[in-house]
């Protein structure tokens, strides 16, 4: 236990250090941006002394050292800053973008788990026969095919061709919970890919643990099958699968851009293009902070998970 508490002290400090490290890069970057964004916010024309007057209210004349401590000072409190294009604070941008892409996470990881699981499970009992060799057919072929491909394509069939559902979310707001239909082609498209690799890892990782000594020893002793498949070997399998998933939701929540884009609906993935197209750093450095963090702290997560299951293993996501 001592030595556990430790680690995860270890662990903390680091990521501490990480997320330091994520608002110092992210404020560089946008610093490094060409252009001016007072002068695209003059307009077509701008007049010298408009510009000057957007510097002075956006605080660009200030020195970059000045701004940095400013702006990461009002992170801590959850101020992200304001938007140049809007003038609303950049956390409204946040929250309404939250909404719609953690729904979407949420769905995709609560289906993903069991199916990723329970295929690579069910290919590791049959390793080297029929069900084995189609369950890795079929996961590698999916995994070849990119989102955006398979997003056309079921929304080719099963919305323009069938018309049993919608082919993207305009009209619906951000309340997606009470349009469950607008849900069903998305949810398809983020799992397509990540049930795949979930599922050859847990698979790799069941053989693995399967062909340990110390399976063997339990079968020796007489322990029940299931109870060496579920209580001692599928343990050692969830250890880098828990990566994988923490890598998974990482990038769900992190907003998908392309399945967000193809069905139109307004997560953050949608926010930051926006704020892209518009140049609103302000927006892009929080959304930026956001995904950091969140990178940060799932990692973190998974390490604690990969920790607990496999303490021998020590494998950092």
């Amino acid at each position: 236990m001592r030595g556990l508490a430790s680690w995860t002290v270890r662990r903390l400090l680091l990521g501490a250090a990480q997320t330091a490290a994520v608002v110092l890069l992210v404020f560089a970057l946008t610093e490094a941006l060409p252009g001016d964004a007072a002068v695209a916010l003059a307009g077509d024309q701008p007049d010298p002394e408009r510009i000057a007057a957007i510097r002075k209210a956006m605080h660009l004349d200030r020195p970059a050292h000045e701004r940095l401590l400013e702006w990461a000072g009002g992170l801590p409190h959850g101020d992200f800053g304001t938007s140049l294009v809007s003038g609303r604070p950049v956390s409204t941008y946040i929250t309404d973008g939250f909404g719609p892409t953690l729904l979407l996470a949420s769905l995709t990881v609560v289906l993903l788990v069991p199916a990723g699981v329970g295929l690579g499970v069910l290919a590791a009992r049959h390793e080297g026969r029929f069900v084995d060799r189609f369950v890795s057919s079929v996961t590698l072929g999916a995994y070849a095919v990119p989102e955006f491909a398979f997003g056309v394509l079921l929304t080719t069939v099963f919305a323009l061709r069938l018309g049993w559902l919608p082919p993207t979310a305009v009209g619906y707001g951000t309340d997606l919970t009470a349009h469950p239909a607008a849900l069903v082609l998305p949810v398809l498209v983020l799992l397509s890919r990540p049930v795949c690799s979930l599922a050859r890892l847990v698979r790799a990782g069941m053989i693995d643990a399967l062909a340990s000594p110390y399976v063997a020893q339990a079968r020796r002793y007489g322990v029940p099958g299931a109870r060496v498949r579920y209580g001692h070997a599928l343990p050692n399998a969830v250890a880098p699968a828990a990566q994988q998933l923490a890598r998974t939701v990482d990038w769900l929540l992190c907003g998908v851009i392309v399945v967000e884009a193809l069905y139109v609906i307004p997560g953050l993935g949608t926010v930051l293009m926006n704020a892209v197209a518009e140049r609103d750093v302000p927006v892009v450095q929080g959304l930026a902070v956001v995904f950091g963090v969140t990178t940060v702290v799932l990692n973190l997560g998974a390490d604690l998970v990969a920790r607990r299951f496999a303490p021998r293993s020590e494998v950092a996501a």
